[in-house]
């Protein structure tokens, strides 16, 4: 059988609970298993005689095991499991006298006790890793890391041969020359046989293959509770084993060397097909050349010998299964500078294909409807927002279609420049359409720009269309579309639909950008009648650092706003503990003091119900979450984060933090951390308080019809229900200029972008306004560190640089609609810029003297793929 990166799991693995519990991770194919990186690898462990040790430092050590024996444990239920190993034929390799030492398990499962008592059989052969103790006088290890060696066969001598010579090629730590002990397996008396009727299965052939496998730097995963760090890195290193793998990758750049420590074939009860069958009859050269062939390199050879980089299959193997933690650092700078290269590549052919397209002229004419419309505004235009005007109708007068990216904070008025340019479109016999993610936001898009064009001359039809719309209305707001009749029409998803024509549309704004993706995008250049492309205009309020716009933007013209208009008032945020009770009474007191002058509140929960099923503190709730994301992975994100697969679009509903930032012990299990608030909870619980008795409250959570959206938000601005609690469905574009005060709860576990993106939901009316971010973080922990930079600022962009640098890059990029995570997993925006522009510069090079990449197969097919799963957009950061 042929295994290739696209390989599913399910095909070769035959653990269905392991595949199951990999999947949940997001790793179903061979390749996410080989781009499911390590986030760190340990340090080589150090060899060590038994009368070397020093207890609280790790060790290595072969020993024979002479006595083993099970105490049931009075106190408390369960059983204590004690051998005693003699190392003196080890020691006496290292020249130091042999010693013994006592291996202590404990367990509360006779199955478990059992089966360490059958590996651990008095004349047994061990390899010992762990870090010793002392107990009533005796040097102890409790639960170490044990490697069982078959016995020698009979007349086979030296077993041990060249033991220290090999592994002395490996990290350093067998560092010796002639080895005393090299010949000294066959003194190790033949008592580990297998009992009469069983097949006893040894961990490894020699004495030797155990140490290098128990010394070597070994890599560590973000794991969960279905799965641990060493299986998942015992799967990986089966895969790579089938495509070819037999040695480690050594330190002179080649792939698997003579003397390298070698990668154990695996169990067959585990994997269900082997490249290979006889692990001997696979030499390394012809193992190394194998597995080049299953994962064949992306970089064209030119860019990776000018940039001394390793090949990509060389890579995958120094990363899985480092000789050394230098060799780890390298294979990852490696596939860094690949991802580098190929976003790059990606992002200058879609800027080259975008101008080779034709769209619709839309010049300037005197008197026109723009003029008209900014002359009725009953403020002047910010100079960013004329600046903006004024590229935007250089633009739009071009045949080949613009394709701009408008980034601006919330209220900085990316509302009026979008209808100047729709108006410019309509003034030249055009359709414009403007495209709101959420029914709320587009009938209020639409109620404002009905206001806003209603006294111009001559008259601009405004036509809304959504999913929720009664079936006449909608057929109605369809038929006015497919007339092909210059106007401007607002539009939900239902703009995607096949049933929705447009056959004179000249100008798309997609607004909030990060929540649509690529492919429905580009489902409205199928809506013009003649071919041709319609002008793009992406907004969003997600705050984008400048250097990753540039980076992530390259295919986009890009402008700012940063200028917010006058009368907006500054919004005072405090950081509120939780646990801190009379604080938090405070807070409410007043919040129905503003209450009480016609003011609101937004009280906002990341959950609707207290008991969604949903695990809040993995990262199956980042990817789920908002049309986000996902993911960066981590990684270099990425990921960091475990995995998207296991969401659901109700889960997303369900759960409204774009970004939890889960975090995990050292040995990379996931870290439990209290259960989220959900909007039933705190909606019960603070009608219930004094401060609030007499007062209304109203709940909104994405799961509500869009009808009921509509009501509840009607009640909330007239007043007839104040206090609204809701999830983080009010975090875009919702526009309640009576609102004064924000509650967040669990604002530890948001975003920072994310958290500057709800705070400006109020202030929006020219009063004081407030945020308070409610947390249970830990007093100098990384999420209060986290809530300091969104207390102490209203800068987006400088929130957002300080977001890239908490969450790495790998959140930057990601597909809405597939719920996955971004496959950038290492690059990060911030520390590897240089690293970007080099790769800029290269992919400008190679695509000046091969534009469709004819002579670089395995990079289109990397593009192809990154231009489908990466969406060239923010996600709800």
């Amino acid at each position: 059988m042929s295994i290739t990166m696209g390989t599913t799991l399910a095909s070769l693995v035959t653990n269905k609970r392991r595949v199951s519990a990999l999947k949940s991770l997001g790793i179903v194919t061979v390749g996410d298993a080989l781009t499911y990186y390590p986030f760190r690898v340990t340090e080589p462990v150090p060899l060590r005689a038994i009368r070397e040790a020093a207890p609280g430092q790790q060790m290595a050590f072969a020993a024979v095991i002479r006595d083993m024996r099970v105490v049931p444990m009075n106190a408390r239920r369960g059983y204590r499991l004690e051998a005693t190993v003699d190392d003196a034929d080890f020691a006496r390799s290292r020249r130091v006298p042999g010693s013994t030492a006592r291996l202590t398990f404990f367990s509360y499962r006779k199955s478990y006790v059992d089966w360490v008592s059958v590996r651990l059989r008095a004349g047994t052969s061990v390899v010992v890793s762990g870090m010793p103790g002392e107990y009533m006088g005796q040097l102890q290890f409790t639960h170490p890391e044990i490697l069982t060696v078959a016995p020698v066969p009979a007349g086979a001598g030296a077993g041990l041969e060249g033991y220290a010579r090999g592994a002395a090629s490996g990290n350093g730590a067998f560092a010796g020359s002639a080895d005393p002990y090299a010949s000294a397996q066959s003194a190790y008396p033949p008592a580990a046989t297998a009992p009469s009727g069983a097949a006893l299965k040894y961990d490894a052939d020699t004495v030797q293959e155990a140490l290098t496998r128990v010394c070597r730097p070994r890599p560590v995963y973000h794991a969960s509770s279905r799965i641990s760090s060493e299986h998942i890195h015992e799967t990986i290193l089966g895969l790579l084993w089938m495509m070819g793998a037999r040695t480690s990758s050594t330190p002179d750049g080649q792939l698997a060397g003579a003397g390298a420590a070698g990668i154990v074939a695996p169990a067959t009860d585990t994997i269900a097909v082997q490249n290979g069958e006889e692990k001997s009859g696979t030499t390394a050269e012809s193992g190394a050349e194998a597995l080049s062939q299953s994962i064949p390199d992306v970089l064209p050879e030119s860019v990776r010998k000018a940039k001394n980089l390793m090949h990509r299959a060389e890579a995958f193997l120094a990363i899985h299964d480092p000789a050394s933690t230098a060799r780890f650092k390298e294979a990852i700078e490696t596939l860094r500078y690949e991802e580098a290269f190929v976003s790059q590549t990606s992002l200058l052919k879609a800027r080259s294909h975008a101008h080779k397209s034709a769209a619709h002229s839309c010049p300037l004419v005197t008197d026109s409807l723009r003029d008209q419309f900014i002359a009725s505004l009953p403020f002047s235009l910010t100079a960013g927002q004329q600046q903006v005007i004024h590229d935007i109708a250089a633009d739009l007068a071009h045949d080949w279609p613009m394709q701009r990216l408008l980034q601006g904070e919330v209220g900085s008025g990316k509302t009026v420049v979008a209808l100047a340019a729709m108006l410019q479109a309509v003034d030249a016999g055009y359709q414009a359409v403007l495209v709101a993610p959420t029914q709320v936001l587009a009938e209020q898009h639409a109620e404002t720009i009905g206001r806003m064009v209603e006294q111009l001359k001559p008259a601009i039809p405004v036509t809304l269309l959504t999913g929720g719309m009664k079936l006449a209305a909608r057929r109605k707001a369809l038929a006015a579309a497919s007339s092909g009749e210059p106007g401007i029409i607002v539009a939900t998803h239902a703009a995607f639909s096949k049933t929705f024509q447009a056959p004179h549309l000249a100008l798309v704004v997609i607004d909030e950008q990060h929540r649509f993706g690529v492919e429905q995008r580009e489902s409205l250049n199928a809506k013009t009648d003649d071919g041709t492309t319609p002008h793009l205009l992406v907004m969003t309020a997600t705050p984008i650092p400048r250097t990753a716009a540039m980076t992530w933007f390259g295919d986009l013209d890009i402008s700012w706003l940063t200028e917010l208009p006058g009368g907006r008032k500054p919004i005072r945020t405090v950081v509120v503990n939780e646990a801190d009770a009379a604080t938090m009474g405070r807070m409410f007191a007043h919040i129905r003091a503003r209450v009480d002058t016609g003011e609101r509140a937004y009280i906002v929960c990341p959950r609707i119900d207290a008991d969604d099923e949903e695990n809040e503190g993995g990262s199956g709730v980042s990817a789920a979450a908002g049309s986000a994301r996902g993911r960066a992975a981590a990684s270099g994100s990425s990921a960091r984060t475990a995995a998207g697969g296991r969401a659901t679009r109700a889960a997303a509903d369900a759960i409204g933090i774009d970004d939890p930032y889960e975090t995990f012990d050292e040995n990379g299990e996931t870290v439990a951390r209290p259960p989220l608030h959900a909007v039933a909870e705190i909606a019960d619980r603070l009608q219930k308080l004094p401060q609030f008795q007499g007062i209304r409250f109203a709940t909104l959570t994405g799961r509500d019809k869009d009808d009921v959206k509509t009501q509840v938000m009607a009640d909330f601005a007239g007043g007839e229900t104040p206090i609204l609690v809701s999830t983080t469905v009010i975090e875009v574009g919702v526009d309640v200029k009576q609102a004064s005060c924000i509650v967040i709860f669990d604002a530890d576990r948001y975003g920072l972008s994310q958290l500057h993106q709800l705070r400006g939901r109020v202030g929006r009316g020219g009063t004081n306004s407030w945020a308070f971010l409610i947390s249970r973080a830990e007093p100098g922990s990384p999420a209060e560190q986290r809530l300091e930079v969104i207390h102490h600022s209203l800068d987006g962009a400088e929130i957002a640089q300080a977001d890239l640098e908490f969450r790495g890059a790998g959140d930057v990029l990601g597909d809405a609609q597939s719920g996955g995570k971004s496959s950038l997993k290492l690059l990060r925006v911030v520390k590897d810029a240089d690293m970007i522009a080099d790769a800029r510069t290269r992919a400008e090079q190679l695509l000046a003297a091969d534009p469709e990449l004819a002579g670089e197969v395995q990079l289109a097919g990397a593009v192809l793929d990154f231009t489908r799963g990466n969406e060239t957009f923010l996600t709800s950061s």
